[in-house]
């Protein structure tokens, strides 16, 4: 893969400062530009063509907001992949920024080395779009889109149901035929990987889509799908969502 090219956009220089100087360090990721006035980013883009866009929501002028819309009428190919980057962790805020675009969401303070991943992460998933799209995608990229995907429906990192949903996906895109015996197998193949038992696992899932109803989730969960597939009142089992999860990944690789 050649050296991802990376376009900073933060009000607070400081910040800008320190991602220029990690990223000089690192020989796969170039920081072709930074802008700290949301007014500029659009141009900014069109001048340097980046692969990521480092975005933080809390700009002057044009919020990351307003930047994720005008994006869109962007050609696909000019259009960067883009990490939000910001210390606003409502679910309002990451429901609202996945709908307008973003690829991943990052809550300050993070870890530098997981930005690198998560930015070399998300670059590969362009050109492995492009030159594999008949592959089925890796398993480190299926988890990051997994927890795209649970951190837009509002299920929290911190809850044990989040980390059985995903590993249950993860299990489910491996060998689809799996959820039809979802007791027999994929509960217990989830409680291994976790070290727990086959009910816990059960329960925890269902608390964590409990949870994302719970938070008025309803609507995101039938606009991922394209669809008026649930109700408030209408609560898909565990084996519904994650195969919902899963065929919803298969399509986008």
């Amino acid at each position: 893969m050649d050296t991802v090219r990376v376009l900073l956009a933060d009000d607070n220089h400081g910040m800008l400062k320190i991602l220029e100087e990690y990223f000089r360090s690192k020989g796969d990721v170039e920081v072709v530009g930074s802008v700290s006035d949301g007014a500029q980013v659009m141009a900014a883009i069109c001048q340097h063509s980046p692969d990521v866009l480092l975005l933080d929501i809390i700009l002057p002028r044009r919020d990351g907001f307003s930047i994720l819309a005008d994006m869109r009428a962007l050609a696909p190919e000019a259009r960067p992949k883009v990490i939000v980057l910001t210390g606003l962790s409502r679910d309002d805020f990451v429901a609202q920024a996945f709908d307008l675009g973003a690829d991943y969401y990052m809550v300050k303070p993070f870890d530098l080395g997981i930005l690198h991943e998560r930015i070399l992460a998300v670059a590969r998933e362009d050109s492995l779009e492009t030159a594999r799209a008949d592959s089925a995608p890796e398993e480190a990229q299926v988890g990051d889109k997994v927890a795209n995907i649970f951190l837009m429906l509002g299920i929290p990192a911190h809850i044990k149901g989040y980390q059985y949903l995903r590993e249950g996906v993860k299990m489910v895109m491996g060998n689809h035929d799996v959820i039809n015996r979802i007791t027999k197998e994929l509960y217990p193949g989830v409680a291994r990987r976790c070290q727990t038992t086959p009910s816990k696992v059960e329960r925890a899932m269902r608390h964590a889509i409990n949870v994302a109803w719970s938070r008025g989730r309803v609507d995101s969960v039938n606009r991922l799908f394209g669809c008026e597939l649930f109700s408030e009142h209408d609560r898909p089992t565990n084996g519904e969502f994650i195969a919902l999860i899963a065929d919803k990944l298969r399509e986008s690789a």
